[in-house]
């Protein structure tokens, strides 16, 4: 007989540990595809619906309003509201002074100027601010590098911005590189007869190609948890300012 090596493991002992690894570690790829498969079904079926509808009613969803027309189909739509105790000429003042340059988008602050874009939401309502003309350039960025022309402007009812292309002065179209993507955001204000008012933000989104909508795909939630976090911000100035929006507009640092 051919005595085994001393020190060693034996073959046979070696390819069965090989084994076990193997199919250890097999066990563990199932189970992560299962789990991130399990997370974007969902997230499609269950999270994402939830948010791109976020407090609007069946009706709201599907009704019209202004500023589809700017991204034509085929566009993907979101719509979202929040009932603000105060009337739409109280809201107004907050919504047409939107903008990095002007008062912020009272959202958080400090997650955006992460990324340098030097924004500071106010408290309060500025005389300067509360004119926006069609063609006007609402930034995204307080150093101007880049924003949302203005589309439509209806006081008290409805703001209306597209997504800017600073080179050619004129709105983004889903057929231009590099991005092929076109985005209307639409602010509207409807009053309700108890006085108060149903303020709904409404996203529309036109790509031109399958790979823009794929890289934009992740944009979706964090879109929501700011905007969520600007019409509260929205709903809790104009409910503290109520009456006073405009008859006693007051001159304030944004800050």
């Amino acid at each position: 007989m051919r005595a085994r090596p001393s020190g060693g493991t034996a073959p046979g002992v070696a390819r069965s540990i090989d084994r076990e690894r193997v199919i250890a570690m097999t066990r563990g790829w199932t189970r992560a595809a299962l789990l991130g498969a399990a997370s974007v079904v969902g997230y499609r079926k269950v999270l994402r619906p939830w948010h791109e509808r976020w407090g609007a009613t069946d009706e709201e969803v599907n009704a019209p309003l202004p500023g589809d027309g700017l991204t034509a189909e085929p566009a993907a739509q979101v719509t979202r509201a929040i009932t603000i105790d105060a009337p739409p000429e109280d809201v107004w003042p907050w919504v047409i002074q939107l903008g990095a340059d002007r008062g912020g988008f009272y959202s958080y602050d400090w997650l955006e100027n992460l990324f340098a874009l030097g924004i500071h939401s106010t408290d309060e309502i500025v005389p300067e601010w509360q004119q926006r003309s069609v063609g006007d350039l609402m930034y995204a960025a307080a150093n101007g590098g880049g924003g949302w022309y203005v589309m439509e402007v209806r006081p008290n009812e409805a703001l209306v911005v597209k997504t800017a292309n600073l080179e050619t002065s004129q709105p983004v179209s889903r057929d231009e590189p590099p991005a092929f993507w076109e985005f209307t955001w639409a602010f509207v204000l409807k009053e309700q007869p108890d006085g108060t008012t149903h303020f709904l933000v409404r996203e529309r989104v036109g790509f031109g190609k399958r790979i823009s909508q794929f890289l934009m795909s992740p944009v979706g939630f964090v879109s929501f948890v700011m905007t969520r976090k600007m019409m509260r911000g929205i709903k809790d100035r104009a409910e503290a300012h109520r009456g006073r929006s405009s008859s006693r507009p007051a001159t304030a640092k944004a800050g």
